[in-house]
């Protein structure tokens, strides 16, 4: 018998940001980490990495496409996946899509659980928003909504973002067949 979900509400917000950040941070001690770019990342790497920082935020849109949207979503030459790994183990990803030479938008940005509290949080977004605006875009863009982290808005409000535009949304959260057959792929 397939579970049935209801949308959730959701309040989205739109943030641009229009000149690079000024702030540095360093790196935790005592902390290996790796910062890789995924040149045509493979598609069940890239649901994992979704579904892993993606989960508790209630992250479906990625996973509900066919291996055909995804992959031409993902290896649109404009797009790039770059993966965080901590101590050797993959630990967070950010995502950016070059939408013209005037914009970059920060598409997807997070951390596993289990780099959550090691202090990398501020410094990965930092490096984030260091390669978005790499090629020198007029203004790198990102939306954050409510089921996103709590501190979501907050944060990228610290980091030069401003607010442009809020909208209300509904997102249908991934039914027990769907996280079945999710599971069962990877």
């Amino acid at each position: 018998m397939a579970d049935t979900n209801e949308p959730l509400d959701v309040h989205v917000t739109e943030l641009e940001m229009t000149a690079p950040p000024k702030q540095s941070l360093a790196v935790p001690v005592n902390i290996q980490t790796a910062i890789m770019r995924v040149p045509e990342i493979p598609l069940p790497f890239y649901r994992f990495l979704y579904l892993q920082v993606g989960r508790r935020w209630t992250w479906v849109d990625r996973l509900r496409l066919s291996d055909d949207d995804l992959a031409a979503t993902l290896h649109d030459k404009r797009n790039s996946v770059t993966v965080l790994y901590v101590n050797g183990a993959p630990a967070g990803f950010f995502e950016l899509l070059q939408v013209d030479e005037d914009i970059v938008e920060l598409s997807h940005f997070g951390m596993f659980e289990h780099a959550l509290g090691l202090g990398l949080g501020k410094w990965f977004l930092l490096q984030t928003l260091y390669a978005a605006w790499n090629s020198n875009p007029k203004k790198v863009r990102v939306a954050t909504n409510t089921l996103d982290h709590p501190r979501a808005l907050q944060l990228y409000q610290r980091f030069g973002f401003s607010p442009v535009s809020t909208r209300d949304a509904k997102v249908l959260p991934l039914s027990d067949d769907e996280l079945l057959t999710l599971s069962r792929a990877l």
